[in-house]
Protein backbone atom coordinates (compact mmCIF):
# COMPACT_ATOMS: atom_id res chain seq x y z
CA UNK A 1 0.00 0.00 0.00
CA UNK A 2 1.38 3.38 -1.04
CA UNK A 3 -0.04 6.78 -0.16
CA UNK A 4 0.06 10.02 -2.09
CA UNK A 5 -1.26 13.50 -1.39
CA UNK A 6 -2.79 15.89 -3.89
CA UNK A 7 -4.23 19.39 -3.89
CA UNK A 8 -6.25 21.15 -6.55
CA UNK A 9 -5.15 24.79 -6.51
CA UNK A 10 -3.06 25.61 -9.59
CA UNK A 11 -4.42 22.51 -11.40
CA UNK A 12 -6.81 22.00 -14.24
CA UNK A 13 -9.20 19.07 -14.44
CA UNK A 14 -6.88 17.50 -17.01
CA UNK A 15 -3.71 17.82 -14.93
CA UNK A 16 -5.47 16.81 -11.71
CA UNK A 17 -7.05 13.63 -13.08
CA UNK A 18 -3.94 12.97 -15.16
CA UNK A 19 -1.87 12.72 -11.97
CA UNK A 20 -4.32 10.18 -10.58
CA UNK A 21 -4.12 8.08 -13.74
CA UNK A 22 -0.33 8.38 -14.07
CA UNK A 23 0.12 7.09 -10.50
CA UNK A 24 -2.51 4.35 -10.84
CA UNK A 25 -4.56 5.71 -7.95
CA UNK A 26 -7.28 3.25 -7.03
CA UNK A 27 -8.61 4.90 -3.84
CA UNK A 28 -9.32 8.58 -3.27
CA UNK A 29 -9.60 9.79 0.34
CA UNK A 30 -11.31 13.15 0.56
CA UNK A 31 -10.23 14.62 3.91
CA UNK A 32 -12.01 17.97 3.55
CA UNK A 33 -14.73 18.99 5.98
CA UNK A 34 -16.82 20.64 3.29
CA UNK A 35 -16.56 18.96 -0.07
CA UNK A 36 -17.00 22.01 -2.25
CA UNK A 37 -14.83 24.76 -3.71
CA UNK A 38 -16.19 28.20 -4.56
CA UNK A 39 -16.19 29.33 -8.15
CA UNK A 40 -16.15 27.61 -11.51
CA UNK A 41 -12.37 27.18 -11.78
CA UNK A 42 -12.24 24.17 -9.45
CA UNK A 43 -15.85 22.98 -9.73
CA UNK A 44 -14.55 19.60 -10.93
CA UNK A 45 -13.60 18.75 -7.31
CA UNK A 46 -17.00 19.56 -5.86
CA UNK A 47 -18.32 16.36 -4.33
CA UNK A 48 -20.83 15.17 -6.93
CA UNK A 49 -18.71 15.96 -10.00
CA UNK A 50 -15.61 14.55 -8.36
CA UNK A 51 -17.27 11.28 -7.42
CA UNK A 52 -18.78 10.91 -10.90
CA UNK A 53 -15.37 11.38 -12.55
CA UNK A 54 -13.66 9.02 -10.10
CA UNK A 55 -16.30 6.37 -10.86
CA UNK A 56 -15.57 6.79 -14.59
CA UNK A 57 -11.88 6.24 -13.80
CA UNK A 58 -12.73 3.24 -11.58
CA UNK A 59 -11.22 4.92 -8.52
CA UNK A 60 -12.83 4.27 -5.15
CA UNK A 61 -13.91 7.22 -3.04
CA UNK A 62 -14.13 7.68 0.73
CA UNK A 63 -14.91 10.87 2.59
CA UNK A 64 -12.92 10.74 5.84
CA UNK A 65 -14.51 13.67 7.65
CA UNK A 66 -12.79 12.70 10.92
CA UNK A 67 -9.45 13.77 9.39
CA UNK A 68 -10.71 17.24 8.49
CA UNK A 69 -9.60 20.08 10.76
CA UNK A 70 -12.35 21.51 12.93
CA UNK A 71 -13.73 24.99 12.39
CA UNK A 72 -11.70 26.16 15.40
CA UNK A 73 -8.43 24.76 14.05
CA UNK A 74 -9.12 26.27 10.62
CA UNK A 75 -9.81 29.61 12.31
CA UNK A 76 -6.36 29.49 13.93
CA UNK A 77 -4.78 29.09 10.50
CA UNK A 78 -6.97 31.82 9.02
CA UNK A 79 -5.77 34.20 11.74
CA UNK A 80 -2.13 33.24 11.13
CA UNK A 81 -2.63 33.81 7.39
CA UNK A 82 -4.12 37.25 8.08
CA UNK A 83 -1.24 38.11 10.43
CA UNK A 84 1.24 37.05 7.74
CA UNK A 85 -0.76 38.78 4.99
CA UNK A 86 -0.96 35.64 2.88
CA UNK A 87 -3.89 34.14 1.00
CA UNK A 88 -4.86 30.55 1.75
CA UNK A 89 -4.18 29.65 -1.88
CA UNK A 90 -0.68 31.17 -1.67
CA UNK A 91 0.37 29.79 1.72
CA UNK A 92 3.62 27.78 1.78
CA UNK A 93 3.25 26.12 5.17
CA UNK A 94 0.92 25.65 8.11
CA UNK A 95 1.29 27.70 11.26
CA UNK A 96 2.71 26.10 14.40
CA UNK A 97 -0.60 26.65 16.22
CA UNK A 98 -2.49 24.78 13.49
CA UNK A 99 0.01 21.90 13.48
CA UNK A 100 -0.07 21.54 17.25
CA UNK A 101 -3.87 21.70 17.47
CA UNK A 102 -4.39 19.33 14.55
CA UNK A 103 -1.99 16.76 15.97
CA UNK A 104 -3.56 16.92 19.43
CA UNK A 105 -7.22 17.03 18.39
CA UNK A 106 -7.30 15.01 15.17
CA UNK A 107 -4.23 12.81 14.62
CA UNK A 108 -4.03 11.67 18.24
CA UNK A 109 -7.72 10.66 18.27
CA UNK A 110 -8.01 9.05 14.83
CA UNK A 111 -7.79 5.28 14.47
CA UNK A 112 -5.35 4.87 11.59
CA UNK A 113 -5.25 1.08 12.00
CA UNK A 114 -9.00 0.93 11.26
CA UNK A 115 -8.50 3.07 8.16
CA UNK A 116 -5.73 0.75 6.96
CA UNK A 117 -7.96 -2.29 7.59
CA UNK A 118 -10.74 -0.71 5.53
CA UNK A 119 -8.33 0.09 2.71
CA UNK A 120 -6.99 -3.47 2.78
CA UNK A 121 -10.53 -4.82 2.71
CA UNK A 122 -11.14 -2.80 -0.46
CA UNK A 123 -7.83 -3.99 -1.99
CA UNK A 124 -6.57 -0.42 -2.28
CA UNK A 125 -2.93 -0.21 -3.35
CA UNK A 126 -2.36 3.39 -4.45
CA UNK A 127 -4.25 5.77 -2.21
CA UNK A 128 -4.40 9.54 -2.47
CA UNK A 129 -5.21 11.96 0.34
CA UNK A 130 -7.00 15.01 -1.03
CA UNK A 131 -7.54 18.58 0.09
CA UNK A 132 -7.37 21.84 -1.85
CA UNK A 133 -4.03 23.55 -1.18
CA UNK A 134 -1.43 23.02 -3.91
CA UNK A 135 1.55 22.91 -1.55
CA UNK A 136 1.56 19.84 0.72
CA UNK A 137 3.14 21.63 3.69
CA UNK A 138 0.37 24.25 3.49
CA UNK A 139 -2.27 21.60 4.12
CA UNK A 140 -3.28 19.16 6.84
CA UNK A 141 -2.88 16.27 4.39
CA UNK A 142 0.89 16.55 4.95
CA UNK A 143 0.32 15.91 8.67
CA UNK A 144 -1.75 12.83 7.87
CA UNK A 145 1.03 11.75 5.51
CA UNK A 146 3.60 12.23 8.27
CA UNK A 147 1.59 9.94 10.55
CA UNK A 148 1.37 7.29 7.81
CA UNK A 149 5.15 7.53 7.32
CA UNK A 150 5.59 6.95 11.06
CA UNK A 151 3.54 3.78 10.58
CA UNK A 152 5.96 2.61 7.89
CA UNK A 153 4.03 3.51 4.73
CA UNK A 154 5.46 5.29 1.72
CA UNK A 155 3.99 8.73 1.12
CA UNK A 156 4.64 10.91 -1.92
CA UNK A 157 3.19 14.21 -3.01
CA UNK A 158 1.66 14.59 -6.47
Amino acid sequence: MKFYTIGVYESTAETFFGKLADNRIDMFLDIRLRRGVRGAKYAFVNSTRLQEKLAELEVGYLHIKALAPSKEIRQQQKQADENNRVLKSQRDELSECFIESYQQEIIKNFDFSELVKELQKQNARNIVLFCVESRPKACHRSLVGDKLKEMGYQVAHL
